[in-house]
């Protein structure tokens, strides 16, 4: 599942079409497309995972799910696939195998958008406040948490545990008043590495624990096991990374 740097990067992709007119829209979705022929892209917006098409009375939600992409001015997978087409008179986009919905401007005003890790509007004492309100949860629970930080995904779960030697099945309520504020701060952190990184297209070059047999530190072998409530695998150091 593409993680937020990457919708990030999607949008990038994508604002070329802002305040451009839909000449024409199409796709398998279970959606009105009549409803967005002739109609003006406001905004593009992004929310961790998910992506917004902006009009004027309903908004396009998008989310790539597990297996979802998309692509720009061609269509590059069969119609099967083909969840949403917008054309515009130079050019469309192309959203294949993943989530289509319609919201209204309610849905739009209802989101935290403070809870998006990469965005401007991010409010990493909120953050807090809901983590100390789950003491009993584990910390790869709580970073897979979109209502607490949106946009965060496996990859940047594992590096981040990494990054600040916390052991995944750590609880949010044993962890040192330090060690919470730096699960936050490495959150975002690590969220633009990631996205400079995946722009540069080095990601994997940079990875620490994700999918290592051994650790960077110490040597010592990788665990790899499923861990917390979600059950996703998680990559760690049993001696460089503290249980607590």
């Amino acid at each position: 599942m593409p993680e937020g740097p990457s919708i990030l990067l999607m949008k990038e992709n994508l604002q070329k079409f802002a305040g451009k007119k839909v000449v024409e829209a199409s796709g398998n979705a279970s959606i009105d497309t009549d409803l967005l022929e002739g109609k003006t892209l406001l905004e593009i917006r992004t929310f961790g995972k998910q992506t917004y098409l902006v009009f004027d009375e309903v908004s396009v939600r998008i989310h790539l799910l597990m297996f979802g992409s998309y692509s720009v001015d061609e269509q590059t997978k069969p119609d099967k696939n083909l969840r949403l087409a917008l054309l515009f008179t130079k050019g469309g986009m192309y959203f294949y195998t993943c989530s289509i919905k319609l919201v209204d401007p309610e849905f739009l005003s209802a989101i935290d958008w403070e809870a998006d890790i990469l965005s401007d509007d991010w409010n990493p004492e909120k953050a807090e406040k809901k983590l100390k309100a789950k003491p009993e949860m584990m910390v790869c629970d709580a970073l897979m948490d979109q209502d607490i930080f949106s946009g965060v995904g496996n990859i940047i779960k594992n590096e981040v545990l990494f990054r600040i030697g916390v052991h995944p099945e750590s609880l949010i309520g044993k962890l040192p008043a330090k060690k919470l504020k730096e699960l936050i701060a490495e959150a975002r952190n690590y969220s633009f590495d990631f996205l400079e990184w995946k722009r540069a297209f080095v990601l994997k070059k940079h990875w620490q624990i994700y999918h290592k047999k051994t650790c960077p530190i110490c040597g010592q072998k990788v665990i790899k096991k499923n861990t917390g409530l979600g059950k996703r695998s998680s990559f760690y150091c049993e001696k460089d990374q503290k249980l607590y």
